[in-house]
């Protein structure tokens, strides 16, 4: 009886804690199905920007931190392709949150390749975008691109805002060759020889140079299109009509995130290997390092993920001076002000 007794109070052990293990699979690793409050929390799909690199390992950090379950959100994490790719998925309905270029949406909203998205926090004051190289491939200068062959996912700011950096730089862009890559095969194209350079946020400096072995050359976008915003959070029209607070509140805990991260850039790279194996967490941590510049205003009291209507016009005169904005928008068409940070 006793060996009985026994037997059925360990069957009832390991079954409550397979439903406990089960229960805990992809979820947030606090307050495990509850919000903030008690309640069960609200399931969200986030996209990163472009694959998971260090760069976008505040949304993890955010995540393991619990800052999304204090704020009564279930978020599922996946890597984006691109701002192109990252704003169809939100507006086809499949993620309801993820980071795109502000330069490079404006060229979608613009030109009438997407509509029904609106950007509602800045996560980064300065555009990153630009071509990354290797030293060797004497590509030293904006002008040294000609009869180069450069990869980029399609949808990507770096290759969408290309024509608008070479009109401006002095290339001709019909003699610059681009071919089709994804997020996470881009560098190890580029290392490999296959291409001379690639469409890569500034900050993926020390990725490059971990997998390569050699020196990376950077030729940033911003050293020739000043007042051009970087990323931004952006959700659909739908939801951000529908839900405003949680839109606020979402855009409060990944931003918490962001901010935890730039001082923790070590610990957020460690975040991020535990979710995604193949991180080098020193390039991780590389990245964020460097992502702060680019993240804090010059104003040292404005508050993370503000947007300016005055900045974001004169990014819209830059695209249309050069020619590459075919209708004229205003910063209200594509931001929704009522429910970015304050500054």
């Amino acid at each position: 009886m006793r060996r009985l007794t026994r037997t059925v109070a360990a069957v009832a052990l390991a079954t409550t804690l397979a439903l406990v293990g089960g229960c805990s699979d992809g979820s947030d690793s606090s307050d495990e199905g509850k919000g903030g409050s008690g309640g069960a929390r609200e399931k969200v799909t986030y996209l990163t920007s472009f694959g998971n690199f260090g760069r976008d390992s505040y949304a993890w950090v955010a995540k393991e931190k619990g800052f999304f379950s204090e704020a009564g959100f279930d978020v599922d994490i996946k890597p984006g392709q691109g701002t192109g790719a990252v704003i169809q998925t939100i507006v086809g309905g499949q993620a309801d949150f993820g980071p795109i270029d502000l330069t490079g949406g404006l060229l979608q909203l613009g030109n009438g390749q997407a509509k029904d998205f609106v950007a509602v926090a800045a996560i980064q004051q300065r555009t990153m975008a630009g071509i990354a190289t290797l030293e060797g491939k004497a590509i030293a200068s904006p002008k040294d691109l000609e009869g180069k062959k450069l990869a980029d996912t399609p949808g990507s700011v770096v290759r969408n805002l290309f024509p608008t950096y070479a009109k401006m730089a002095g290339v001709d862009p019909a003699k610059v060759q681009w071919v089709n890559g994804d997020a996470q095969s881009l560098i190890g194209t580029l290392a490999t020889g296959q291409v001379d350079g690639i469409g890569q946020f500034v900050v993926g400096q020390p990725t490059i140079e971990g997998v390569a072995k050699k020196k990376a050359v950077m030729l940033p976008y911003s050293n020739v299109m000043q007042d051009l915003y970087g990323n931004v959070l952006i959700t659909s029209s739908k939801i951000a009509k529908e839900k405003p607070e949680m839109v606020k509140k979402f855009t409060a805990a990944l931003m918490k995130g962001l901010e935890y991260s730039l001082a923790n850039p070590q610990e957020a790279a460690q975040l991020l290997k535990k979710n995604v194996d193949a991180t080098n967490v020193d390039s991780a941590a590389a990245e964020l390092q460097l992502m702060a510049g680019y993240v804090r205003s010059s104003n040292s009291g404005t508050a993370l993920g503000t947007l300016d209507a005055g900045r974001v016009a004169k990014s819209i005169a830059i695209l249309q001076g050069a020619g590459t904005l075919k209708q004229n928008i205003a910063p209200e068409q594509i931001i929704d002000f009522s429910l970015t940070p304050k500054a």
